[in-house]
């Protein structure tokens, strides 16, 4: 798989002076930067772009900032989503976008425990409580195993 479709990246918020803000729109520096380490691995143009930011908004898992793992790229310091995190979003745009989405595909590959899907399921129904969000994550539980009823 060429390294351009593998390594993709989200901003969800930037950090700054400690404190998460708002990825939209990215700086900049922060765009040149990215289309600069796109450039030099041979990565789509829009590998790191804000799409989830409104995510921050709604609140993010509890524990998010302690989580991250920093990663650096010359002048780009990058801090990655930790795994725990990363299974919230996914199912989110998993129950969002249904279950052929590369959400669901991405969500299997990081192979969640039971805990994790029910975590995950409780933090996307705070930014979604309508009853059809419900549903769907119910359904979206059952498809990976975790039926609502084997919630702890």
């Amino acid at each position: 798989r060429p390294l351009g479709r593998a390594l993709r990246g989200w901003g969800v918020a930037l950090v700054a002076g400690g404190r998460l803000q708002s990825a939209q729109p990215f700086p900049r520096a922060l765009r040149a930067a990215s289309e600069d380490v796109a450039s030099a691995l041979g990565l789509a143009s829009d590998w790191l772009n804000p799409g989830p930011a409104s995510l921050l908004a709604f609140g993010l898992p509890d524990g998010f900032a302690g989580r991250m793992t920093r990663r650096d790229f010359g002048g780009l310091v990058v801090q990655l989503a930790a795994r725990v995190d990363q299974i919230c979003f996914k199912f989110y745009a998993a129950v969002d976008q249904g279950p052929r989405s590369k959400h669901s595909q991405d969500l299997r590959r990081l192979s969640p425990t039971r805990d994790e899907l029910h975590a995950a399921a409780a933090w996307a129904r705070t930014h979604d409580p309508s009853d059809g969000f419900h549903l769907m994550s119910r359904q979206a539980l059952a498809a990976f195993g975790a039926e609502e009823a084997d919630a702890p």
